[in-house]
């Protein structure tokens, strides 16, 4: 007999299977000794009570029956002479739709315009160093995507949009650990992933897929409304009837070059603001009522969000433990964003907290006005920092009450930050928005709002600002077939979990598409 149930837990115990065997049995009514079995589905902290942290655990029970058979991992044909799909792009979306579609029996061919995970990192190091940007090769360019190296985390809410567990599982297969399918908020971390992404290389090479680095789309081959391949790096054409263009939220010439073929894009609205980083053992003490946290307990998160004004303010991407990184993707812009290695052992929490950018916030008809509009707060952003990727920062109650910072407190972003006044380079709304938000979110969780607190600029790449419409049914863009807009560059995921998941749909898409 089988039962499922959830029980509590101390923090200290919740990795001791002989203590969940016994608060199960004594929550189930029944001796310990009937339990032949029992498995953790899910696991969840629980800091609402001011008597103590617990773990709820969704537990599920073999009482009298033994253990199930363990699954075996998915086994993937060889695709190697099948027919082709172009994936543009390998970030999640493109890597786990190369997958599926070898799983459907197709071959997939990957090109990445960045480097593969191990060759970026020289890169990376240059950004946070010296303040260089490789424009093809930095935090969102590269093999895995901005995923890789910027945190892992695996939360979504896109339950509807297809099997969450199907892509967990498929992790967990090139090495991460079993503990993200019970997690409430499943994390990998930035250390973890290149390993895991360059073991689903493998598995895409050994099908017999491709997988091209360096290889930069620059032009789409068309002819009578369909997509016949793409031209990369200028000189080299691949032929195939599918193409999925998966190239994520930043590849603006992207968006440039559909809009100069006259292929239809639509400005979407977005969000902006800054990155708020705080010393980590604020948010502990606030989340755990408590002064030292437990060394049982992770690291805290928080999720704030508040109207101003009918628009949402709210935080975005919170990595406790975590770093703030810069992510430009061009010449003289900033852009942070945030990570969080698998042990988030640093001494910050840091959270993207921004504004709704609306359509009626910037005038016009121009699909691109939205992306126009965000580079140039990137770029009012690079000159307030004076260059080599220094960022402009304010510490937070200095900013509400409109005061210059005269210092700025120890924080996690390498390449530097400068004290200015923020006001000179966010919208007046987004601005006015914030000042708003910020107390009340101190109202919400005590010791938030404190200069201790720095606010870095610019969040600005939250989401894609344009959108590449597709055909809710067949998933292909309505004036080309066979062109597949796919996840967060399109403007239909957020976040490596729903990006995989739209990219498996794609793959499927072209399944159905091909035998309807």
């Amino acid at each position: 007999m089988q039962k499922e149930i959830e029980i509590t837990i101390a923090p200290e115990q919740v990795g001791n299977p002989e203590a969940i065997l016994v608060q199960l049995a004594k929550a189930l009514n029944v001796k310990a000794n009937t339990i032949k079995h029992h498995q953790v589905l899910k696991r969840s902290i629980d800091a609402r009570s001011r008597r103590g942290v617990v773990y709820r655990l969704q537990v599920r029970a073999y009482i009298n029956e033994d253990a199930p058979a363990q699954e075996k991992p998915a086994s993937y044909p060889k695709v190697k002479d099948t027919k082709r799909v172009i994936i543009v792009g390998a970030g999640p979306a493109g890597l786990f739709a190369a997958l599926q579609c070898i799983e459907n029996g197709l071959k997939p061919i990957v090109v990445e315009r960045g480097k593969d995970v191990k060759q970026r990192r020289r890169d990376l190091a240059a950004i946070n160093k010296q303040g260089l940007v490789n424009t093809e090769s930095n935090y969102c360019y590269g093999e895995g995507g901005a995923g890789t190296y910027s945190d892992g985390k695996l939360y979504t809410r896109s339950n509807k949009r297809g099997d969450i567990n199907k892509v967990l599982q498929i992790f967990v297969a090139h090495g991460a650990e079993e503990d993200i399918l019970i997690d409430a908020r499943p994390h990998i971390g930035t250390n973890k992933l290149p390993q895991i992404i360059t073991a689903i290389r493998e598995t895409i090479l050994q099908a017999g897929g491709e997988v091209l680095f360096d290889a930069k789309l620059t032009d789409l081959i068309l002819a009578n409304g369909r997509v016949k391949g793409i031209v990369v790096n200028r000189d080299q054409e691949l032929l195939a009837d599918s193409v999925i263009l998966a190239t994520g939220h930043s590849a603006r010439d992207i968006y440039e070059l559909l809009n100069h073929k006259n292929i239809l894009i639509e400005a979407k609205p977005f969000a902006l603001g800054v990155r708020i980083e705080h010393p980590q053992q604020i948010i502990d003490s606030a989340q755990y009522h408590c002064e030292v946290r437990s060394e049982f307990l992770p690291p805290a998160y928080y999720s704030m969000v508040e109207q101003v004004k009918a628009r949402g303010v709210f935080s975005f991407c919170m990595c406790p433990g975590g770093i703030i990184a810069p992510c430009a993707t061009g010449l003289d812009e900033i852009v942070v964003n945030g990570w969080s290695p698998s042990k988030r052992n640093n001494p910050f929490a840091n959270s993207g907290t921004v504004v709704q950018v609306t359509l009626d916030d910037v005038q016009g008809y121009d699909p691109l006005r939205m992306l126009n509009f965000q580079s140039e707060i990137e770029r009012l952003a690079f000159e307030a920092g004076g260059g080599n990727l220094v960022a402009p920062a304010q510490r937070m109650v200095d900013f509400v009450e409109n005061r210059l910072s005269i210092s700025l407190p120890k924080n996690s972003y390498l390449p530097g930050t400068k004290s200015v006044m923020l006001d000179n380079i966010l919208p007046d709304f987004v601005a006015s928005s914030l000042k708003a938000a910020l107390p009340l979110f101190g109202k919400k969780m005590r010791g938030y709002y404190t200069n201790e607190a720095i606010l870095v600029g610019i969040e600005s790449r939250t989401s894609s600002p344009v959108r590449i419409p597709r055909d809710k049914e067949n998933y292909q863009h309505p004036q080309v077939k066979g062109l597949y807009p796919c996840a967060e560059g399109a403007g239909y995921a957020g976040g490596i979990v729903s990006a995989a998941i739209d990219g498996i749909n794609c793959a499927n898409a072209i399944v159905n598409n091909s035998s309807s």
